[in-house]
């Protein structure tokens, strides 16, 4: 099991170089980057000051602004492109940088000298003045809301329904369950989530102002900060229901019905008759026997979904509903060719998704101690 683990351990950092490398080779050849931008916002000032000439301008002033050599270079500095490509390359994984003279030794062991992903230092956006890490932590809170939210319902709700179905397979709870999970797998988050702010939202054409107007809370209200913890958290819950209601209701089909089938399954065994046959009650076998050795087959995206809780995002919703989470940063640096932040948020998101695959293993060991990586039983 040691051995296997640190194999998984090595194989994660080829890995996640060959993804970030991927995506550094697409972002030097994508048309739009940061001084493409600086350039287009400079001629659309040009174009706008003819417009407002009322008129066809002649001489110096009717050409469109272009940029200054120097000032493109400083430009280049600020956006570090003056840079070699390798140079810039290796700086996003690992480059070693003294800041001030002193020892070898302690310099080498100063953390501040160093730079790049494999240190956990992702740099600063382009635009926002802030270091990805820093933008990451603030835009968590709305995201981990929804995701642990939703994690935690999704299962608990799935894994008794599941239940339920299995033991009343075939009966009218059994279909009129099946149907509304799949009308709710079938229905769009995003177009949910529109019909819910058309019919309930804060405009004038709503027909009950049921769901807030942004956010997750109501800081920034007068007397906000006077409430009580519990009028707090009435609001969070509140603003909430109705972006994890359309978050979660696609995700309670797939995990029902796969609860379902892995307890139909036990439940023909021969050791469920044996255990009934010894006179054990319906829910010591159901809870006892059956459903531990159901438990496999969800195993399987369970080390995922809990890590990807905490950095799920929406897109769609987030916009929707005026929630600015992780969803809305990664599509606007993607627009905006900020790829500091483009790069630090797919470091991350990949090497929660590995750990998530090796725990996933792990656990299939841990709920069927039959299942072993030892390679002397292969």
């Amino acid at each position: 099991m040691t051995a296997y683990i640190i194999r998984r351990f090595l194989l994660m950092f080829p890995t996640l170089i060959g993804i970030v490398t991927i995506t550094f080779i697409a972002t030097q050849f994508v048309p739009g980057g940061p001084i493409d931008q600086m350039k287009s916002l400079l001629r659309g000032h040009g174009n706008a000051l003819t417009e407002a000439g009322g008129g066809a301008m002649t001489g110096p002033g009717s050409k469109q602004r272009e940029l200054d050599p120097k000032h493109f270079e400083q430009l280049k500095k600020i956006y570090h492109l003056d840079k070699p490509l390798w140079e810039r390359y290796l700086r996003t994984f690992l480059w070693y940088s003294p800041t001030k003279v002193e020892p070898l030794i302690d310099s080498i062991l100063n953390y501040d000298n160093w730079q790049g992903f494999l240190v956990f230092k992702f740099g600063d956006s382009f635009y926002r003045n802030k270091s990805v890490l820093s933008l990451i932590k603030e835009k968590i809170p709305v995201s981990a809301s929804l995701g642990v939210t939703s994690f935690f319902l999704t299962y608990t709700i799935c894994i008794f329904l599941g239940i339920a179905k299995a033991v009343k397979n075939g009966s009218r709870f059994d279909t009129w369950s099946s149907l509304i999970v799949l009308i709710g797998y079938s229905v769009p988050g995003f177009v949910l989530a529109i019909f819910l702010i058309v019919l309930l939202g804060p405009g004038d054409g709503a027909v009950a102002h049921l769901i807030p107007i942004a956010g997750l809370t109501s800081a920034g209200t007068p007397g906000y900060e006077a409430w009580t913890f519990g009028e707090k958290f009435t609001d969070y819950l509140h603003h909430l229901a109705a972006p994890l209601f359309c978050y979660v209701l696609g995700g309670f089909a797939t995990l029902t019905l796969l609860t379902k089938n892995a307890f139909l399954e036990e439940m023909h065994k021969q050791y469920v008759l044996t255990a009934r046959a010894k006179g054990l009650s319906e829910k010591t076998v159901l809870f006892k026997h059956v459903l531990k050795n159901s438990l496999i087959p969800l195993v399987t995206g369970f080390p995922m979904a809990f890590l990807a809780m905490f950095f799920t995002g929406s897109l769609l919703l987030e916009q929707i509903f005026t929630l600015d989470g992780l969803g809305l940063l990664s599509y606007q640096a993607v627009i905006q060719r900020d790829y500091p932040i483009v790069l630090g948020t797919l470091f991350i998101f990949s090497l929660m998704a590995l750990i998530g695959q090796l725990l996933t293993d792990l656990s299939y060991v841990l709920i069927d101690p039959r299942i072993s990586f030892d390679e002397s039983q292969g």
